[in-house]
Parts: C-alpha cells; structure tokens; sequence
C-alpha cells in the first residue's frame, strides 16, 4: 500500500445536505477516517471553495457556473464547510480546491510529495465528480489508488455503481470501508 493518505473529498455541508441518501454515509465516512488515523494514515480533508464566484467562474465551465448559480462553494459561506460529522482534527491536512478535481488548483500534490505520499486513498461526494476527477488525475501522477466504494456517493446511485463496479477496478483497489480497515489492521 505504500506510504498512503486517505482523501475526505467535498464532504462539506451544502454537497451533503443535496446528495446525502439516509444509507448511513457520514457515520462509514466516520470509520474510515477514524481507522485511518488508528493505523498512522494521514487524513486530507478537500473541499471546494471560491474566493470570489464571479471572478473564478468562467462560463464555459458548466458544472461550476451550475454549482455557483445554486448557491454553492462561495468561500465565506458555511454550507462549503466540512460537515461536523466528519470533521478535521488538529493534525489533519485540509486543502482547497477551485475546481473538479482534488489537485486542481490547490497545493496537493505539493503536500502530498513532501510527505512521500505514494498512495491514496479516495472517498468523497460525488463519485461521477471530485472522486473520478481525482482518480484520473493521480493515475497521470503515478500514485497506487484505492476507492472505497462505500465511502464515496453520487446523486445518481446507477453512476456510482457503474463507476465503482465496473471503470474504477480497471485502474484502482475498490474496496468496501471495512474490507479496508481489516486489510488496514492486517499490515
């Protein structure tokens, strides 16, 4: 597994509130998180977040003119807070994103290489957005990759099972939080 992080992607409080199926999401989340850092794993929190909405947004980016008309990711609000149910603690990394993909515009990768991170470990709102962005963006950049299929959610169930069952295992381990934790504890 390498040297790994596990990745807490836009799980703040509007994506929530908007995708969240009553399945019993946040508190999966939760455990994963907390095995984490039982097992030494660094925890990085992304969250999506615009300084000013007018001035970052062109439009011919659809999904973010969309997210930024529905009241989303202004960078003073606090629905683009992480949800409290999963929230960082002192030693967790939190970066911001200003786009799609948990490495666009922000210093992740530059975190990720100072700490000789290797492998990550993805979870995350939505799985057709931030977590199939950054999927495709850390398979350019070399790093081993997990999905835990049962921490990550969609809007559209058929899109998360489509892409969890049948795109991510061509390039990543998708596994379920607790196939992973055991798998954790094991090493």
């Amino acid at each position: 597994m390498g040297n790994s992080a596990l990745l807490v992607m836009d799980v703040q409080r509007d994506v929530v509130a908007i995708a969240d199926d009553g399945s019993g999401y946040l508190p999966r989340l939760r455990r994963a998180i907390d095995g984490a850092r039982a097992a030494g794993i660094t925890v990085i929190y992304v969250k999506m977040a615009l300084r000013r909405v007018d001035s970052e947004v062109s439009s011919r980016n659809k999904v973010i003119t969309n997210a930024v008309r529905a009241g989303l990711f202004s960078e003073d609000a606090p629905g683009t807070e992480i949800h409290h149910d999963v929230a960082p603690q002192q030693d967790d990394v939190v970066i911001t994103k200003r786009r799609g993909s948990a490495f666009s515009g922000s210093d992740l990768d530059l975190v990720l290489r100072a700490r000789d991170i290797d492998s990550l470990v993805l979870t995350g709102i939505a799985t057709s957005a931030v977590v199939l962005s950054t999927l495709w963006h850390a398979i350019d950049l070399d790093f081993g990759l997990t999905v835990l299929a049962d921490a990550c959610l969609d809007t559209d169930a058929e899109v998360h099972a489509m892409l969890t069952e049948r795109l991510f295992p061509q390039w990543a381990d998708v596994l379920t939080v607790e196939d992973w934790l055991k798998a954790t504890t094991a090493r």
